[in-house]
């Protein structure tokens, strides 16, 4: 199923043992490498004993119009328990508000939204709100993975021309709860990554 980012905000998560939620999702983890959402971290837990704020999304047994399903709370985690997990919390990396340029540094906006395949839990599209001068024509954008190239601390670098751009996101309109149109996980491409690069005087808006 997709979904966008926005509706997994303050998503209950149930644990099947209780019947009853156990927390609500206040921040979505996403891996800048493949753009994977890895774990999700949760707040107003509600517990009988101390338990993790963390939820990896390989620990969701199924996600429903109700919810976020989990076996029981000992599927929560603190970010210390999972090496990966915490070395990726320390890179501090956002896919909301990231900016948007093509190779050629041509502005397109900046991340309001994605979707989220939720049997995969891989991000498969952007949406990008145009800046206020461009956005007469095209107030956003919807751009698909495969137009990724490379993922910065401080944009995201798509490889084709803002036209391509939009007859893409014509032919890939996202439609909520729909059959997947994207390809397979084993072929989503790797992106490349360049953390601690200072962005350029030019990308500046």
């Amino acid at each position: 199923m997709l979904i966008y980012s926005s509706r997994l905000n303050s998503c209950p998560v149930l644990s099947l043992h209780t019947g009853t939620p156990v927390g609500f999702v206040d921040e979505i983890i996403v891996d800048p490498n493949n753009l994977k959402v890895v774990a999700f971290r949760l707040g107003d837990i509600r517990a009988d004993e101390e338990v993790g704020e963390y939820l990896e999304t390989q620990d969701v047994r199924e996600f429903s119009s109700i919810g976020m399903i989990i076996d029981s709370t000992d599927a929560l985690v603190e970010r210390e328990d999972v090496i990966k997990l915490d070395e990726l919390l320390k890179l501090n990396f956002a896919l909301m508000d990231m900016r948007v340029v093509t190779k050629k540094k041509d502005k397109l906006g900046r991340v309001i939204d994605y979707s989220i395949d939720t049997d995969s839990w891989m991000v498969q599209q952007i949406l990008v709100k145009r800046p206020l001068l461009k956005s007469l024509n095209d107030s956003e954008l919807l751009i698909s993975r495969k137009r990724i190239e490379e993922i910065t601390d401080y944009k995201i670098i798509v490889k084709d021309e803002l036209d391509k751009i939009k007859k893409t996101a014509a032919q890939e309109e996202f439609i909520p709860n729909f059959v997947n149109p994207f390809r397979s996980q084993s072929q989503q491409p790797q992106f490349s990554q360049a953390h601690n690069q200072s962005p350029d005087e030019s990308d500046t808006e």
